[in-house]
């Protein structure tokens, strides 16, 4: 049985914004949770893909309990030596992870790309958006406008404000974030949204044109979307966003809170794609300090360069606690030896799931998709029973948008353990479709 006063007082002191089934969870240890009966769960949803090297890591544990003995914050007032050195090692890996980059991030020219570090990934997406709306005025001011650009946005700089994203896109629940997440379910509750914000179709190459225009300047989409059903970008559809954004003056920005940082089994999702596909602006966050509140931008050179001194900032974004820890997970991460690991549990995943589930497809399961460790089972109906099910058998699962079981399980997650989750699967589904064919 749950601990009844841990949800007596949830349900007495906290703001009802969460649904949540009746057990509370009170530790941790690689890829299981443990309720306050004791009872043992293989979790394959590390927290919304955020736990990525597992419960209790030693390393992240030892640097967490070292660094509270020393500075866990100071504020930006202040250098401490945490932030930079994450920093660098961002923008090193990320450069040294795609050496055929020569455009946005990776451009040869001018001094480098930059970080800009908040406390989440909605923090980091709204950076971004103010980001790109400074770079329009800049451009404007400027003259170094897009090849299409007609003379209408001369001399007013607040005309290139908009901001445009992409059905199934996840990007936040703050209001700039919210606006560019076109779910009803989310934004119908707070509109009217921020003005200058449109949505068009992901993958659609014929309506981009219209959406992205002269006043357009910044689109953001994710490389492989999480929230919104575990569906990747195509590459040509990417390669035409990133040469319209060149033809009218505006920036690129890849949302890889969810897919990024070797989830996809590749550092960056978007190293999955050509070199002509490269983004302005990176945002990150979710397993970056392994569960420790970071987010963070980086950006390129020229966006940069036009970010001053009071344009942007955070009281505790880049302190010295969680950006030591960050250093630790990147270390992890960063390695030809893990993000293999992460492809093969992926291939072994994709392969246990296509067995156990062949007697459903066409009926209970539609298909399943995704790559690496972010992968998804869409259903004929509404997930939450299978969930349930799940959950009974000690397995935690999270929903995604289009009827889909999300996968996301710790990135170091043992392939016994890989197999052990999918076999799982395969019983409540088939469970549920006798459950179904007896209704």
């Amino acid at each position: 049985m749950a601990s009844p006063k841990a949800i007596e007082n949830t349900e007495k002191f906290m703001l009802n914004t969460y649904a949540r089934p009746a057990l509370v969870l009170s530790h941790g240890k690689g890829s299981y949770v443990y309720d306050t009966t004791g009872r043992e769960y293989l979790d394959f949803t590390a927290g919304i893909a955020v736990t990525a090297l597992g419960h209790s890591h030693p390393d992240v544990a030892a640097v967490v309990a070292d660094q509270a003995t020393k500075l866990v914050h100071c504020s930006n007032l202040y250098h401490n030596e945490w932030a930079p050195t994450l920093a660098q090692r961002i923008v090193s890996a990320t450069t040294e992870a795609y050496p055929q980059g020569t455009q946005g991030i990776y451009a040869k020219e001018g001094s480098g790309a930059r970080v800009f570090f908040s406390n989440s990934g909605t923090e980091a997406n709204e950076g971004a958006l103010k980001f790109a709306r400074k770079f329009g005025k800049h451009v404007v001011a400027t003259g170094k406008l897009g090849s299409t650009v007609s003379e209408a946005v001369h001399g007013d700089p607040n005309l290139k404000s908009g901001l445009v994203s992409f059905t199934g896109g996840f990007h936040g629940r703050s209001m700039g974030a919210l606006s560019l997440t076109a779910n009803p379910k989310y934004q119908k509750p707070f509109t009217p949204l921020i003005p200058g914000a449109v949505t068009t179709r992901y993958n659609s190459i014929s309506e981009m044109s219209t959406f992205v225009d002269e006043r357009t300047c910044g689109v953001i989409v994710e490389p492989i979307q999480g929230e919104g059903g575990i569906h990747a970008a195509h590459v040509d559809f990417m390669r035409a966003l990133r040469h319209r954004c060149d033809q009218v003056g505006a920036l690129l920005i890849y949302d890889e809170i969810q897919c990024g940082l070797g989830r996809s089994g590749h550092l960056w999702a978007h190293h999955k794609l050509p070199a002509d596909c490269s983004p302005d602006i990176v945002t990150m966050a979710k397993p970056l300090a392994n569960g420790i509140p970071i987010g963070a931008i980086l950006v390129s050179s020229k966006v940069a360069e036009i970010v001053n001194v009071g344009d942007h900032g955070t009281t505790f974004g880049g302190n010295p606690l969680a950006c030591r820890v960050g250093c630790t997970v990147l270390d992890h991460i960063n390695t030809p030896e893990f993000l293999a690991h992460v492809n093969e549990a992926g291939e072994v995943l994709e392969r246990e799931l296509s067995r156990v589930l062949a007697p459903f497809f066409g009926g209970v399961v539609i298909e399943q998709r995704g790559t690496g460790l972010l992968r998804g089972v869409q259903l004929s109906s509404d997930p939450s029973r299978l969930i349930e099910l799940a959950r009974d058998r000690g397995l935690l699962l999270v929903a995604a948008a289009c009827n889909t079981i999300r996968l996301v399980p710790p990135l170091n997650t043992s392939i016994a353990d890989i197999k052990k989750g999918a076999a799982i699967i395969g019983d409540c589904v088939k469970q549920l479709a006798n459950e179904q064919a007896n209704a």
